[in-house]
């Protein structure tokens, strides 16, 4: 329309300029011809109005869960397939959120009943100094647990933190648990972090994501990734290439935590396994700050993680007993892009 307006300022000019009669009805002429044209090109007038645009593309769905204490709020019925988990901590302590699918005819209860009250003897007699007492009462988890499938999660969080992960899911009757220990050794699942979720045969909007940076974990060569990584929002693919239950009767995953330049590596690697005493433990250590990332998957299973990264150092470690030793503990720097 601005082309019309100084077209029509032309011809008012020429016309002065020329003052033909045989002008006014070249003018009208020109403006109409212009006016049909613009219709057709743009075909966005209709009638005087302005055709609306179409709808953006869809966002893929987020489920939502928050901590403020020792639970998880959210939702307790969410579809299959592919799904991003937001996990906001507004707790004072770390915490992770891990999918465990259920044998057919095992529940929350079940676990309650069977398996808390397993950890919490065993626990307590390692924290007790009594480990070879503590590692024996495991021998009284049910046959049934060995058959809970752990299908990932959103990874260590620290507090204060928001982290997402997506991840794909089958339907099934699923519980969604945190295992971090409180100062007093006791686990939070114990002390009420856990939740029944039913995953339902309708399927998920969401797709799976493109990522920026792939990471690679098996028990042959640890975690391996591309170290050149530059600041910004990255997309961060996890690859299970295999999967085996270590030490700790759990296998591997992949969290992303920033090292602050107080941070002790060793303290870290500790930290990783539950059945450290001291690990698994809140407080953290100093100068840790926990990101998110990928919880446990079977072998040949992708998960996927968002960050936004600043400039620093950082490091993927996964929740398993010696993760140095494992090559599973690998640090990196992040340069400003």
């Amino acid at each position: 329309m601005k082309t019309i307006l100084k077209m029509k300022l032309v011809i008012k000019h020429k016309f002065i300029e020329m003052k033909s009669k045989y002008f006014r009805p070249l003018c009208l002429l020109i403006v109409l011809v212009m006016l049909f044209n613009c219709k057709q090109n743009n075909k966005t007038i209709s009638e005087g109005t302005i055709q609306k645009e179409k709808p953006a593309v869809k966002l893929p769905n987020i489920i939502s869960y928050t901590t403020e204490g020792m639970e998880f709020n959210g939702p307790d019925t969410i579809p299959s397939g592919w799904n991003s988990i937001s996990y906001q901590n507004n707790s004072e302590e770390t915490h992770f959120l891990v999918f465990e699918k259920y044998p057919e005819g095992i529940t929350i209860d079940s676990t309650r009943a069977q398996v808390f009250p397993v950890f919490d003897k065993g626990m307590t007699l390692i924290n007790e100094g009594n480990a070879e007492a503590g590692f024996n009462a495991f021998n009284d988890l049910p046959a049934w647990f060995f058959k809970v499938a752990f299908t990932g999660g959103v990874g260590l969080v620290s507090p204060k933190e928001t982290a997402v992960s997506t991840i794909k899911l089958d339907p099934g009757n699923y519980l969604i648990e945190c295992y971090v220990k409180m100062p007093n050794g006791k686990f939070h699942s114990v002390m009420g972090m856990c939740k029944a979720v039913t995953v339902t045969e309708e399927q998920s909007e969401t797709k799976e994501p493109t990522s920026t940076l792939t990471v690679d974990i098996s028990s042959e060569k640890g975690i391996v990734f591309n170290p050149n990584i530059s600041s910004g929002d990255l997309i961060i693919k996890v690859n299970f290439i295999d999967q085996k239950l270590h030490e700790h009767f759990l296998g591997h995953d992949v969290n992303l935590v920033k090292l602050d330049t107080n941070a002790n590596l060793e303290d870290l690697n500790a930290w990783m396994s539950w059945t450290n005493p001291k690990g698994l433990i809140g407080p953290v250590p100093e100068g840790i700050r926990f990101l998110g990332g990928v919880q446990e998957m079977p072998e040949g299973h992708t998960g996927y993680f968002n960050v936004t990264l600043t400039e620093g150092v950082y490091a993927f470690v996964s929740e398993v007993p010696d993760a140095k030793v494992k090559n599973m503990l690998q640090v990196f720097a992040v340069q400003r892009k």
